[in-house]
């Protein structure tokens, strides 16, 4: 994946996904080595909050829907709550206004379980807030699996093909 190629493929995601355990894998071996030292009302806290903020409303949304649409809304307050820019900031604040503790751990746990475990990171507007795979990106999926591997193409982009992925 790259910044004109916003797509990855199944070996691709994989490798992410190992990646994203890799940080898993020494958020939970730091929290079992200060099992003792946890405030455990405050790690249950800050794991919850970014599911009760950040996923339930478009969850409820979505399975009480007819249609299954939910608003926009549901989908920046998942994107906000699951980012980890967001979490560096709430352990930076608590950090600065509380204190450092190793409850602050419950975020990259929550987050990394997320990515690593379960596949999910942020949600595009234009897909369904459930994992579903959308029609056009099946039918992407199977041209590119049934590709002759050429190499990189050399025909001319299509207009907009060429946009960056910070303007997209």
């Amino acid at each position: 994946m790259d910044a004109k190629n916003r797509f990855e493929t199944k070996t691709t995601f994989a490798l992410s996904r190992l990646e994203w355990l890799g940080f898993l894998a020494v958020s939970l071996v730091l929290a079992y080595q200060h099992l003792a030292e946890i405030r455990w009302g405050v790690f249950v806290l800050l794991f919850l909050v970014i599911d009760v903020i950040g996923y339930l409303p478009g969850a409820i949304a979505y399975r009480r829907g007819p249609d299954r649409r939910v608003p926009r809304g549901c989908y920046v307050a998942y994107n906000t709550m699951h980012s980890l820019v967001t979490a560096g900031v709430l352990a930076g604040a608590w950090a600065l206004f509380v204190r450092p503790e190793w409850a602050l751990l419950a975020l990259p746990i929550h987050l990394m379980g997320d990515r690593a475990l379960f596949g999910n990171s942020l949600k595009p507007f234009g897909v369904s807030f459930e994992p579903e795979t959308d029609p056009a990106f099946r039918a992407f999926e199977q041209r590119y699996r049934t590709a002759p591997d050429a190499g990189p193409s050399t025909a001319a982009p299509a207009r907009g093909e060429d946009a960056d992925a910070v303007r997209a």
